[in-house]
């Protein structure tokens, strides 16, 4: 099984957890122009082009300036995102049998990177999928990158069985044709649910709580059949047979 999960915009540059070995991302090259194209905006540029406040856009100015320093050694993908998926990963603890496990298993989503694998070494950035770059022939990231992502998407989840499961946010399947994907490959959508008043909803900060956890879980315990995914239980959340579908396993809370 493959399992694909979006990136974070909240980043960092150190950690102490040692991991087995250090890869280079698969579209490097592209990630490098887009940062070429980047760094020759102005701070106020790069606030309106992503939407961010004045400290937000000096911090990013600085880091596509910065970009190709040598002092700018970069971190690998699985440490360098620090938000909430991230965090309840919690790699601190991965042997390294684990993380040659993720390295396989797990594919990362980046508006600036594509895709990457968790030990590529990366740098920090800011950068949304609706973003027009005029180097990119004013194509959206989600429109540049999605030619170029989709057939090494649908190989690399092939080379592992041909499941895939989806733990990223809805918007990330723009990045890849995926009427193609789903064609192609088996595609699981694990959901988490809440009850409320008597129905179903999805609270955001459990779901990616859980969406985190249960990476976690299938790659501390090799998962590889959607079959043992339904034994993922978290806080009170657990498979909900009645609510659930071949692909579309549901687990709630309450």
């Amino acid at each position: 099984m493959m399992i694909y999960i979006s990136c974070a915009k909240t980043m960092t540059a150190q950690s102490k957890v040692k991991i087995p070995l250090a890869t280079k991302p698969v579209f490097d090259d592209e990630a490098s122009a887009n940062v070429i194209g980047l760094s020759q905006l102005s701070s106020d540029q790069i606030g309106k082009l992503l939407k961010i406040n004045t400290k937000l856009a000096a911090e990013n100015h600085f880091r596509y300036h910065n970009f190709f320093s040598e002092d700018n050694k970069g971190l690998s993908a699985i440490l360098s995102y620090t938000g909430m998926v991230f965090k309840r990963i919690s790699p601190k603890d991965f042997s390294e049998e684990d993380f040659k496990y993720a390295q396989k298993h797990l594919l990362i989503t980046s508006f600036l990177y594509g895709l990457l694998r968790p030990l590529d070494i990366i740098k920090n950035y800011r950068l949304e999928g609706n973003v027009r770059l005029p180097e990119r022939d004013n194509k959206t990231m989600f429109e540049y990158w999605k030619p170029i992502l989709t057939d090494f998407f649908i190989s690399e989840i092939k080379k592992q069985g041909g499941i895939l499961i989806n733990l990223a946010s809805d918007e990330m399947k723009e990045l890849f044709d995926w009427k193609r994907v789903c064609s192609e490959v088996r595609v699981i959508y694990p959901d988490f649910k809440v009850y409320k008043d008597g129905k179903l909803s999805t609270v955001v900060i459990y779901a990616k709580m859980c969406r985190g956890e249960m990476t976690r879980f299938i790659i501390k315990n090799r998962i590889d059949t959607p079959e043992q995914l339904k034994t993922f239980e978290w806080e009170g959340f657990c498979y909900n047979e009645a609510e659930s579908t071949e692909d579309n396993l549901v687990f709630t809370l309450g």
